[in-house]
């Protein structure tokens, strides 16, 4: 509901038609309890209604790429939950699909939802890629938010601690980089020991090399602690030399900042963007430290007029979740018209090469791809 039935309902163009399942008793419980007029016998049933023009694929991360694709070719326009596939492989086959390309063919987009909310694009105007040096990305859901039995928790699924939140981590690292990895350096995990557990990272701790010798660390677990902790991102840039027409010739003001946003996930419940400034005054004759001083200022962006500049006209409310804001850009996109905001195909492809590369490193393996992909030409 959180993903798509609540922002439909603010949505004037969106109409939620049909829901399909497995067990076709849920699905009627599901759209009795949502109001949805239809239930389908299978997803195929839905992909053959002529009158649907969308479909949401939240399935298991097994089940992404087989109907993604049948979705695609059936003619609809796919809001694909993250991660969007099971690897890169099948990322690859998905994104490269003849039908993408063709003018009026149909709209992908994988969900990842906290990405086109306000918070996320004011962080992001608050750092130079080029100067970051160092960026650490950490999240968790207690113990008590997941089961033995989750899907997350099940090899032949997909699942995984970094398929799940930890794709999350990723991307903020990707982002607040500009750039993709180019070597997993470290994965630590902690695994399942026994059937389909066993593969399966409860946790992980990942470090990244990237271009001009960067560190990126990634950390995440979805048997963490009773209290639930915020996750968050923090982006430290290195020290630049930045003008000031006040100082004598001999000398100049440098400055090294690092920023974080706390809550990249669910940004409407809480978040924050903290920005700590240090500035030095040096001596150019000998580097000396004159002086020495730290400016910290503290921002919340629920709503991109709250973010003002450059974001101040763009739309959206204070009451929209970022699966809201999502949802406005994805029916541009299939509309047509300009979008502020999105994830490319190549972007999500770049996203599970990430993925695949930590889990390989972990000894995991990499997640296994469907056996529906050999039947894609």
């Amino acid at each position: 509901p959180l993903a798509l039935l609540g922002p439909a309902k603010t949505h004037p163009e969106v109409i939620i038609q049909a829901v399909a399942a497995r067990d076709r008793t849920k699905a009627e419980k599901f759209a009795k309890a949502n109001n949805i007029p239809e239930v389908k016998n299978s997803y195929q049933d839905v992909l053959d209604d002529s009158n649907i023009d969308c479909v949401f694929i939240p399935l298991a991360n097994s089940l992404h790429f087989e109907w993604a694709v049948r979705s695609i070719r059936a003619g609809k326009h796919v809001l694909l939950e993250k991660p969007s596939v099971a690897n890169a492989t099948e990322a690859e086959i998905l994104f490269s699909l003849p039908e993408l390309s063709k003018h009026d063919g149909p709209v992908l987009l994988e969900a990842f939802h906290n990405r086109f909310y306000p918070a996320w694009s004011f962080f992001q105007s608050l750092i130079n890629p080029t100067d970051v040096v160092h960026v650490s990305s950490n999240s968790m859901i207690p113990w008590w938010g997941t089961s033995k039995d989750d899907i997350h928790f099940n090899y032949n699924l997909a699942g995984g601690t970094m398929m799940a939140m930890g794709t999350y981590n990723f991307a903020a690292l990707r982002m607040a980089f500009d750039a993709d990895p180019e070597e997993c350096l470290s994965c630590d995990v902690t695994p399942g020991t026994e059937g389909v557990h066993a593969k399966c990272d409860y946790d992980f701790t990942a470090r990244f090399r990237f271009p001009n010798g960067a560190i990126g660390e990634a950390h995440s677990t979805l048997k963490g602690p009773t209290i639930w902790k915020p996750s968050h991102v923090t982006a430290t840039h290195k020290a630049v030399v930045v003008p000031d027409e006040l100082l004598p010739a001999d000398r100049e003001k440098v400055q090294s900042r690092e920023v974080t946003l706390h809550g990249i996930i669910h940004g409407i419940f809480w978040h924050r963007i903290d920005v700590k400034d240090v500035f030095e005054i040096r001596s150019k004759d000998d580097g000396s430290v004159i002086r020495k001083w730290t400016e910290q200022t503290s921002h919340k962006t629920y709503s991109f007029n709250e973010a003002g500049g450059q974001f101040a006209d763009l739309p959206g409310e204070t009451s929209w979740m970022s699966y809201r804001y999502m949802l406005e850009q994805f029916v541009n996109r299939v509309r047509g018209r300009e979008t502020q905001h999105w994830v490319s195909g190549q972007d999500s492809i770049a996203q599970m090469k990430m993925l695949d590369m930590a889990y390989e490193k972990s000894g995991l393996g990499v997640r296994p791809t469907s056996e529906y992909a050999a039947t894609v030409a």
